[in-house]
């Protein structure tokens, strides 16, 4: 499984220590930057990592930034992304259950530890067939793809 993983300079620090940390048999993290502390913009991050989930070049895609917001406002912007800003284990459990998010953003001021079992359980919860859900998501798909 590739997951690709963007921050911007707030979101720096997490960032790189997922990198160095987060191990998982069959998961590689994927670096799209940034690549310092230096203040970066964070749609450029954002939409090139979207892309490439978009594109199936990755499974899943982390964003992290100060809030968790910006980066997942800029990745919902490209056709076919639907990410969400997850603050704790529950959220990642409704979004993907519910929505089949395919990109999660959070604040670089989560943990490391935090920050591990949120992509523990994004890996680990499928996305629901109830019928319900697969008409709400299929409700945003009509719509995105005719306006």
């Amino acid at each position: 499984m590739k997951i690709g993983i963007a921050s911007d300079h707030r979101g720096y620090d997490l960032k790189e220590l997922l990198l160095k940390e987060y191990k998982r048999e069959n998961v590689e993290l994927i670096d799209y930057g940034t690549d310092s502390e230096d203040p970066a913009d964070y749609p450029d991050l954002a939409f090139k990592l979207a892309e490439d989930v978009r594109d199936k070049k990755l499974d899943f895609g982390l964003t992290i930034c100060g809030s968790g917001i910006g980066m997942s406002m800029a990745c919902n912007k490209v056709k076919g992304i639907r990410a969400a800003r997850v603050k704790d284990i529950e959220d990642v459990i409704v979004t993907r259950n519910d929505n089949d998010a395919n990109i999660l953003s959070f604040s670089g001021k989560s943990s490391l530890e935090l920050s591990i079992a949120i992509i523990n359980r994004m890996i680990d919860t499928p996305a629901s067939m109830d019928e319900r859900h697969v008409r709400r998501r299929n409700k945003i798909a009509e719509y995105e793809e005719n306006n």
